[in-house]
């Protein structure tokens, strides 16, 4: 198997930890990890209560395509998404202030080896949607929300009320308060209304990733989801109180992948093996598969910083090795999403660039 491979970028205090860390330490928290360096905390505003806006799927990259504008003259700089870059992980790492290998939720699919389980971790099914039990709320370790409770500090969360006690915005949003909108004025009229000193508003927008995935960055559903969430940016840019602080970024980027480079891997390779991860890097426990695919197979021991540096929180369900499909490749197993035209989770600029935008 051959690939090339991007490295990743170094401790460079420049990764959405750094962010979570930055935003809870402005607001008189104690975080666990450093927060932005100085060049780019300069660029986040002293403010005594911030609007986090986190809109899924917009890497640094796309802010140069069609409709994005608006975001792209907010932008000062650009974040890296943790390790995979994928949307359960990042939500984890907003959650806790950690990295990865900090806070245990390590990819979109998880071996939970204490469950005898591989998890959807945006549904919390089986591969094959079937439930399973776990104690959702206390599936993280101690959250910013939380850290933040305890110095007088209260975090909102402002999401598509259709997650309201679902088992993500369970594990997710541990200490916080939950607000439902059920349209994107509904959600710019909640920020605003829940903007002010002492609090902490973490408000998510969905629609870029749902048409980058469905349709592609080519299509027109996609470009009316990133006109959509630029004019609530704009909104909020031009509606939020002086004295709070707006702060956008996102969870990580997309790549387009054709359907014929959308590859399987072959039976004998899925057989005797678990299978986790995300179609741009696959993780594995068991041997290294043997037909051939474009990509690179990488040892646990070469790669196990990918996930950040610290303590480990939960060693067991790191895998044996990973398959890091080459640029404009997809790799699927059984149970994998066949219908995606949009995929994320790897190493590249596109999947790990993530803006940092500024009111």
């Amino acid at each position: 198997m051959t690939a090339s491979l991007t490295p990743l970028p170094g401790s460079s205090r420049s990764g959405l930890v750094n962010l979570m860390s930055e935003l809870e330490s402005r607001l008189g928290g104690d975080p666990v990890s450093p927060g932005l360096h100085e060049q780019l905390a300069t660029s986040v505003p002293p403010a005594p209560g911030y609007v986090l806006v986190v809109f899924d799927g917009l890497g640094s990259r796309q802010l140069a395509g069609p409709g994005a504008s608006q975001l792209a003259e907010s932008n000062v700089g650009d974040l890296t998404a943790p390790f995979p870059s994928t949307t359960t992980v990042s939500l984890a790492t907003i959650a806790t202030g950690l990295p990865p290998a900090g806070h245990g939720l390590i990819g979109y699919q998880l071996h939970l080896p204490e469950l005898e389980v591989v998890a959807n971790t945006i549904k919390w099914t089986t591969l094959w949607g079937d439930p399973f039990s776990c104690d959702y709320a206390s599936f993280l370790p101690e959250t910013v929300w939380e850290r933040l409770a305890a110095v007088g500090v209260e975090t909102v969360t402002v999401q598509p009320a259709n997650f309201n006690n679902s088992p993500l915005s369970q594990v997710m949003y541990r200490g916080a308060r939950f607000e439902g909108a059920t349209t994107v004025d509904e959600w710019v009229d909640a920020c605003l209304a829940l903007a002010q000193p002492e609090r902490l508003v973490v408000a998510y927008l969905p629609h870029v990733d749902i048409a980058a995935h469905m349709t592609g960055q080519n299509s027109e559903e996609y470009r009316n989801a990133v006109a959509l969430v630029a004019t609530a940016w704009e909104q909020l840019r031009q509606r939020l109180r002086a004295d709070i602080g707006l702060i956008g970024t996102a969870d990580h980027g997309h790549v387009d992948i054709q359907a014929e480079n959308q590859l399987h891997m072959a039976s004998s390779d899925q057989a005797a093996r678990i299978l986790f991860g995300d179609s741009r890097v696959m993780f594995i426990n068991g041997p290294p598969p043997e037909n051939d695919l474009p990509a690179r197979y990488l040892p646990f021991a070469d790669v196990a910083d990918w996930w950040g540096a610290g303590p480990v929180l939960a060693p067991d369900r790191f895998p044996d090795g990973i398959l890091v499909a080459d640029p404009g490749y997809a790799i699927l197993h059984r149970f994998s999403d066949k219908r995606m035209i949009g995929h994320h989770g790897g190493v590249t600029e596109a999947e790990r660039l993530i803006p940092l935008l500024v009111r």
